[in-house]
């Protein structure tokens, strides 16, 4: 062999090597989510997993898992936490059994409007909430929308709240939700997402609480054909990474990662937007009663023996609310 080739087989194989040495060392990511395909969400923590390989030149691969099959909420909050799982995007409503302060935001009309959620927690106020779910191996790094949620039955319109009196209303798992149906007279029951079709299908529920999109894309308005628009939360979802993934990255791959994830975000909120619309003119179509409630007054008059047990329980944090009605929609 003559030196020209000896030295070119030697790069050849010293790039090789590299090459594998950068594929052992990338890492590999799973991600979590409850949505079905082509859902907002989807579409946006989707495109999130591909800037993540594409932007860092590969060091990172990621794949995300939709339809939660890899367990509901709790359960890939916990995973996330400990590392089995290396990002999600979470609803903060179940949040708040492991990050106490991120039940102020499960207040029923804490916020005033979707606008002015953003304007909280694109803020400094969103900053204290990532760094209070940082301490529970959680880091939040953008901000999805969820917008607003209201009750749907099966039964009959709930235009005040002794509509709701004897109704079971599927809730989240969060006691704030379960005090605010009954405050207003229903049963609340807890109960995974995925149960909630057949339960309604089969009467063991009379109704729950969602958004149009969710409303549509679980099928539940072809049983619960009233949909009632109390709106009486604004949940922000967050993209969330495990704190021992992200601690494991560079600081390039850092800024990277954080980068996405406000793409993602902004891309979520444009196409939650249109399909806010499209989901309502869906359902309005499958035969879906949308009742308007002109005065919500009487409902949020209901949840003052919620915000009052509540601030009781948690001194600490009627400042904090205070802040939140404080601030103004961009």
């Amino acid at each position: 062999m003559t030196i020209k080739a000896l030295l070119r087989t030697t790069l050849l194989a010293g790039a090789a090597a590299l090459a594998a040495t950068a594929g052992a060392n990338a890492a590999s990511w799973r991600g979590w989510n409850i949505h079905p395909d082509g859902y907002p969400n989807t579409v946006a923590l989707e495109d999130f997993a591909k800037a993540l390989t594409a932007k860092t030149d590969g060091r990172l691969s990621a794949q995300v898992y939709n339809n939660a099959v890899l367990g509901d909420q709790p359960d890939a909050i916990d995973q996330l936490r400990n590392g089995a799982l290396d990002f999600a995007n979470f609803n903060l409503g179940p949040m708040g059994e492991f990050v106490p302060s991120i039940n102020v935001l499960s207040l029923p009309f804490l916020f005033s409007s979707v606008d002015q959620m953003h304007a909280v927690m694109d803020g400094p106020i969103g900053k204290r909430f990532s760094d209070d779910m940082s301490e529970q191996g959680i880091v939040s790094l953008a901000w999805f929308d969820s917008g607003a949620r209201s009750f749907y039955d099966t039964k009959r319109p709930i235009e005040k709240p002794a509509d709701l009196d004897g109704l079971k209303m599927r809730v989240m798992n969060n006691q704030l939700y379960v005090d605010m149906v009954d405050n207003m007279g229903g049963n609340a029951t807890p109960m995974a997402y995925g149960e909630v079709f057949q339960s309604l299908k089969t009467g063991v529920l009379d109704g729950a609480e969602n958004n149009f999109p969710s409303f549509d894309s679980s099928n539940h308005y072809e049983v619960a054909k009233y949909f009632s628009l109390t709106e009486h939360l604004i949940l922000p979802e967050c993209v969330c990474i495990s704190k021992t993934s992200w601690d494991a990255l560079s600081p390039e791959d850092q800024t990277i990662v954080r980068q996405a994830a406000i793409d993602a975000a902004n891309e979520q909120r444009e196409l939650w937007a249109k399909q806010e619309e499209e989901s309502r003119k869906k359902v309005e179509a499958a035969g879906v009663k949308i009742n308007e409630i002109a005065d919500k007054g009487p409902f949020q008059d209901k949840m003052k023996p919620v915000y009052d047990d509540f601030l009781k329980a948690n001194p600490d944090l009627k400042s904090l609310v205070d802040d939140i009605r404080s601030t103004k929609a961009q």
